[in-house]
């Protein structure tokens, strides 16, 4: 079925990404796995011709578990961080507050199962940084995404412990966490925040996007609340298997090497961005990509396509404007064609004009009506 009337929740940087585009709108680390890692999943294939087991699962839950100091039954292996948020409705919230701008799926599912949502639009003037006090003590489920997609702000654990209350749930998205050296300011490991859920993804940092893996860590009774009337085998082989080889110490020390590798990368592109007339960008930056604002922004995103370059529209995101540009981290070679295209970009348009002030819009909250 499909749909013709745009619905901004629903798009997406893979929509901004096609053949042939040098691409920084996916903010996925390479092309494609690892060879250790398909090694793996390679071998994993000889099981792919039985039904995923009851020890195959057991195994995945234990390797997080000895990852994030949790037990096992902590622990729910997930189709991706996005089934996560999928199952948010069976907790059956009544008014949901979600941390915008941040990604957007959470809403789009409470949406469609007609929670109430309020949105918290945090300003760029404050630096997108987060004050519990404005979310609302009425909500029951809120949402929040650290460090957060798109503004690249690492929020303090500290803060984010403010949000639990009694009879709340507090989901936390860590897709990103993995990415940030020393998982600073996680609360994966953590055991006393009554009501928290952290999500994890396996798909920025190991290229694995089209497998879908991922995990939530919480205490068991919140568990499986989340995943009531889930499918027989909701997961399959491959997944469990990503899942497990992720989580072994090697491979956690890998992702501890890439996360530095990427701040060098990501400090060197922000500067060369910030050094271009009429381009903003927002730091200080903990993810693997960059929220710019640029003069013109729509009129800009549409000629880096013309000069072969992708980036990700983020006016799509509520709080953001069309100025908005969120760009991935690449290598330096590959960093240095997008500081050339937009350089010329902004050039060929007779040079920037003055960008209009970046905040008056996060002190509302907005209700959302399902």
């Amino acid at each position: 079925m499909t749909h013709d009337v745009f619905d901004p929740l629903r798009h997406h940087g893979d929509v901004d990404a096609e053949p042939g585009l040098l691409d920084f709108a996916v903010n996925v680390r390479g092309q494609r796995p690892p060879q250790w890692l398909l090694d793996r999943l390679t071998v994993a294939l000889d099981r792919i011709g039985r039904y995923p087991s009851a020890r195959d699962d057991a195994r995945a839950r234990a390797m997080v578990a000895d990852r994030h100091r949790r037990r096992p039954e902590e622990i729910l292996v997930l189709a991706g961080a996005s089934e996560g948020f999928a199952l948010l409705p069976n907790l059956r919230p009544t008014l949901a507050a979600i941390v915008h701008p941040s990604f957007t799926e959470p809403e789009v599912v409470l949406r469609n199962a007609r929670v109430a949502v309020r949105r918290v639009i945090l300003e760029a003037d404050d630096g997108y940084t987060l004050a519990p006090e404005r979310v609302p003590a009425e909500a029951d489920l809120v949402v929040v995404g650290n460090p957060t997609n798109p503004t690249s702000v690492l929020h303090p654990a500290a803060t984010l412990r403010r949000l639990a209350r009694p009879g709340r749930v507090l989901l936390v998205d860590e897709a990103f966490m993995d990415a940030v050296v020393g998982e600073t300011e996680s609360l994966a490991d953590t055991t006393d925040v009554p009501g928290l859920i952290v999500l994890r993804s396996l798909t920025k940092t190991w290229s694995l996007p089209g497998l879908r893996a991922g995990y939530a860590i919480a205490e068991p009774a919140l568990l499986a609340r989340l995943a009531a009337n889930r499918p027989q085998w909701p997961v399959g082989t491959l997944v469990l298997e990503a899942v497990t080889a992720c989580s072994e110490p090697l491979a956690v020390a890998g992702a501890e090497l890439a996360a530095m590798d990427l701040t060098a990368h990501r400090d060197r592109l922000a500067a060369a961005l910030a050094a271009i007339p009429g381009v903003a960008v927002h730091l200080p930056a903990s993810a693997p990509f960059l929220l710019l604002r640029v003069p013109n922004g729509e009129r800009v995103r549409a000629g880096l396509r013309r000069r072969g370059i992708a980036v990700r529209r983020a006016d799509t995101f509520p709080g953001l404007t069309g100025d908005h540009l969120r760009v991935a981290v690449k290598p330096d070679e590959q960093a240095a064609a997008l500081v050339a295209a937009l350089r010329a970009e902004l050039t060929a348009g007779g040079g920037p004009d003055p960008l209009p002030p970046a905040g008056g819009r996060g002190r509302e909250s907005t209700e959302v009506t399902p």
